[in-house]
């Protein structure tokens, strides 16, 4: 474990575009799906992860358009902050406990900080080319950090100070995280093909996958306490990986998983939905999978590629589900939601 403490932390006013109003574009897809879609006005933008303010609004980011997004769904305003560094490649998206919204730059090698004004406050990690990736906020008010590059978590204080945390398995390649009911930031090893689990003190365990080439990418918690994941399929990150899977994880270790019910583009995203099933985006799919085990996929639109989605619940215990699941689309520079009673 090595511990550094920032002593630089850029912060800047972003610079704000004048907000936009984006109408509300209603569709019904091929599947039977209600979508309402926001266009977002910078072009290929790319649209990546999305999460839930305090007060139900939307923040995503934009991976291609070096930016954070917000959306007020209810008056149509949209407002866009670019970053301070140019290429930062913002990724992963987050509700901290301090209510602002925390992300992963994964090519500045940097954590962000956006307020509800839009002010940005970054922070270095110190382990150059970490590649950070996934975020989520921990049951002890941090926000934890998986670093792709390095086989490493980070633990980001509300403060800005930074530990790092060295995981057992070298090159392991930690795609997601989440926070476990059981208090523990539970990850998935992409390269190692292991789920694992690191408590708050930094004891770590991890659990291997019956089948090489799994490919364990993003998680999230159910209302039992059990973590999902995905198994991805396909070339990605230099690997090519033959997942095609769902998983299902509990506390105490005992694995289930589950075959996607056809061959095609890799999942990509997964998150509780606000029927307290598991959801997932796939090509212009999303996908539902019951506490069972049974998977049912609804195409979403003719063209499109899902990405990020949330209900509220972001990686982390389901206290705050709302009636709409977003997505966003990268293909066509959107974000939507459908509505689940």
């Amino acid at each position: 474990m090595s511990r550094a403490v920032i002593t630089t932390i850029v912060t800047a006013m972003a610079l704000l575009l004048s907000p936009a109003v984006t109408s509300a574009q209603a569709a019904r897809s091929a599947a039977g799906l209600e979508v309402t879609w926001f266009a977002i006005p910078p072009p290929a933008s790319g649209p990546t992860t999305l999460a839930l303010g305090n007060d139900d609004t939307v923040w995503f980011t934009l991976g291609s358009g070096n930016a954070i997004g917000h959306l007020d769904a209810a008056s149509g305003s949209m407002r866009i902050f670019p970053l301070p560094h140019p290429d930062s490649g913002p990724r992963v998206i987050s509700l901290g406990s301090d209510g602002a919204l925390w992300f992963s730059e994964h090519e500045g090698n940097r954590i962000g900080r956006i307020t509800a004004d839009g002010t940005v406050s970054e922070f270095p990690l110190p382990t150059p080319g970490s590649q950070p990736r996934a975020v989520a906020l921990g049951a002890d008010s941090n926000i934890w950090v998986g670093l792709f590059g390095v086989s490493m978590l980070a633990r980001i204080t509300p403060d800005g100070i930074i530990t790092e945390f060295s995981l057992p398995t070298a090159d392991s390649g930690p795609r997601a995280i989440a926070a476990g009911a059981d208090g523990a930031i539970w990850y998935s090893a992409f390269r190692a093909d292991r789920i694992g689990r690191i408590a708050t003190s930094g004891e770590v365990t991890e659990f291997p996958l019956p089948q090489p080439g799994s490919g364990p990418g993003d998680m999230t918690v159910d209302g039992d306490g059990n973590i999902w994941f995905l198994q991805l399929a396909g070339e990605m990150d230099g690997r090519r990986v033959t997942g095609n899977r769902i998983g299902r994880i509990t506390p105490a270790g005992a694995l289930r998983e589950y075959t996607l019910p056809t061959a095609g583009p890799s999942p990509i995203n997964i998150a509780m939905g606000p029927d307290r099933n598991i959801w997932y985006t796939r090509g212009n799919r999303l996908g539902r999978v019951t506490p069972a085990g049974e998977i049912t996929e609804f195409e979403v639109a003719k063209r499109a590629f899902t990405v990020g989605l949330t209900a509220g619940s972001d990686r982390q215990p389901p206290q705050r589900l709302r009636d709409r699941l977003w997505f966003t689309d990268v293909l066509n520079n959107r974000i939507g939601f459908i509505r689940i009673d």
